[in-house]
């Protein structure tokens, strides 16, 4: 929806009365907008349902069109996906909101090339289906088609299809735009060209796992034989791990348990120079199901998919994956308003938020959208859309504010040595983590492994003895998976401090024990490299637990 300044100061106000109302009708209430209640014009469904269905038909035709479009023109549906190369934010707080603009554009892309004017995305629910959704195996709907053969077969059929026409768009690029991609270190093409290709120039080597380009027969690692997510992938993408994501009351908070998005940062190109954090729901399920798409653990070290790294709009799925992370945004949202609370940034923050410019959008016309803001895209009104049922409308959000009521289960800091990090959780937080809905988040700091390093998930073990250095399906020590999406991005200047905010299961043996005992449980953390390659051991740098929300 849309806010004004005068908006955010009468929410809270206007959404207490419409908290007793359905989600929808209390959007509504909350803005006390008449035009809000309107209906949007256009529907986003789930994808498993028959209307969801019908827009996959719709979704090919566009997706052909746009592969038939002359490389130079801005909605080749390889040219698109640079605009992503070059733009997309990751581990801030504009990450719902750029990716808002970038699939709105591609909807109006699509609508308009496929000839369907009630066409509008399907979203992928993986909570509800954990698996790729059947129709996204067939015909150009998977970027391992033969129609992408021509374009992606070998890497320099890619390089000599689309590498002049982009070095050219590159050197037309005005000073702003200049300025942006400087600060993802990009101050000249090849520098960004050595992230396609997967070069490291001050190493002087290649690096498979970094090489944005994918060959069309490895475009995607799940197949229609193969097409459930794996069993770390379901843990990341369960109702408990994305409940905890929408219990946030803020939206942005210096602590990931209690902050909707990840953190703030100087630019939306850019990590805090401080260090890298992750959201629940951007750090976990987002991260994790882009990487098991493209390949991570199961063709390690790379190359992988392009679901693995920044061209992965290459890939169809990647619009019903970043439409239902924009769902689930719109889920808390409404949240937010039935509980009267801020659903944007406050006060000094605000300005900084709603200001950033985003400089590389395509419209439907293949005309540059020019100079916008992260404020144009707060409001779905931009793109006239709403969503059809799914997850989470019913999903309780009760115990989280008897907890808050309470002041209850306090954050609790670890102790660090060995690598590890060791703390006591009251007997009376283990019994909240059990019996509520609201799971206690583990935010655990480690150092990104430095640019050569092949691993790019961690598996978090809680009380494992010292002989255990993986995890298992079954495992009672498994405590999830820390997934770093992207490349480390040679030419940026970043901290390789990185923070995860993990949601801790209910089934671990250190947390059931200590309940059923009715004790306080010590715990010992540690992270160890997922996959089946040899890495360095991981240092722990920091650990926090905390209930969620």
């Amino acid at each position: 929806m849309h806010y004004t300044r005068r908006e955010f100061l009468t929410t809270a106000a206007s959404a207490a009365g419409a908290a007793m109302l359905p989600l929808g009708s209390a959007l509504a209430a909350a803005t006390g907008a008449g035009r809000a209640a309107e209906p949007a014009r256009w529907r986003r469904y789930d994808v498993a349902s028959p209307e969801g269905q019908r827009m996959l038909v719709s979704y090919a035709r566009g997706i052909e069109a746009m592969l038939k479009l002359p490389v130079d023109d801005p909605r080749n549906w390889f040219r698109y996906a640079f605009v992503h190369f070059f733009d997309c934010p990751h581990g801030n707080w504009w990450f719902y909101v750029w990716h808002r603009g970038y699939i709105g554009y591609f909807e109006k892309i699509v609508r308009e090339l496929s000839g369907d004017p009630e066409f509008a995305l399907p979203y992928w629910d993986w909570t509800r289906h954990p698996e790729l959704p059947a129709g996204m195996f067939d015909g150009v709907l998977s970027p391992t088609d033969r129609a992408y053969a021509p374009f992606t077969g070998n890497l320099k059929l890619f390089t000599d299809y689309i590498k002049p026409t982009m070095a050219g768009y590159f050197e037309r690029l005005d000073d702003d735009q200049r300025a942006q991609l400087k600060l993802r270190g990009y101050t000249t093409f090849e520098e960004a060209w050595c992230d396609v290709n997967g070069y490291y120039a001050a190493k002087q080597t290649g690096l498979t796992g970094n090489q944005a380009f994918a060959v069309t027969c490895a475009a995607r690692y799940p197949s229609k034989s193969n097409a459930k997510l794996d069993w770390r992938s379901q843990f990341a993408v369960s109702r408990l791990v994305v409940g905890a994501g929408l219990l946030p009351t803020h939206f942005q908070a210096e602590s990931m348990a209690q902050s909707f998005t990840s953190p703030v940062a100087p630019s939306h190109l850019v990590q805090p120079a401080s260090g890298q954090k992750f959201s629940i729901l951007e750090g976990y399920p987002h991260n994790k199901v882009h990487n098991y798409i493209g390949g991570v653990h199961a063709i390690d070290p790379g190359p992988y998919g392009n679901m693995t790294n920044f061209l992965s709009p290459v890939d169809p799925i990647f619009f019903l994956h970043h439409a239902n992370m924009d769902r689930l945004w719109d889920v808390w949202t409404r949240k937010q308003l039935a509980h009267g609370r801020p659903i944007l940034p406050e006060g000094d923050q605000a300005k900084a938020f709603m200001d950033e410019p985003f400089l590389f959008y395509v419209d439907a016309d293949g005309k540059p959208v020019g100079p916008s803001t992260a404020g144009q895209y707060v409001d779905q009104r931009r793109f006239d859309y709403d969503y059809g049922p799914g997850g989470y409308e019913g999903f309780s959000f009760d115990a989280a504010d008897r907890r808050r009521r309470l002041g209850a289960s306090a954050e609790v800091d670890g102790q660090l040595h060995a690598g590890a990090a060791s703390l006591a959780l009251p007997a009376a937080t283990v019994r909240d983590h059990q019996d509520d809905a609201a799971p206690l988040i583990a935010e655990i700091t480690m150092e990104r492994p430095d640019e050569l390093a092949l691993t790019r998930e961690f598996d978090v073990l809680v009380n494992a003895p010292d002989e255990v250095t993986g995890a298992s399906a079954d495992s009672p020590y498994y405590a999830g998976t820390l997934a770093f999406f992207g490349p480390t991005m040679p030419g940026m200047q970043m901290s390789h401090n990185t923070t995860f905010a993990l949601p801790l299961p209910k089934t671990l043996r250190a947390l059931t024990q200590a309940a059923n005992a009715k004790s306080a449980a010590q715990l010992n953390i540690r992270v160890v490299p997922a996959g089946p390659l040899a890495a360095e051991p991981v240092k722990v740098q920091g650990v926090s637990v905390r209930p969620a929300g």
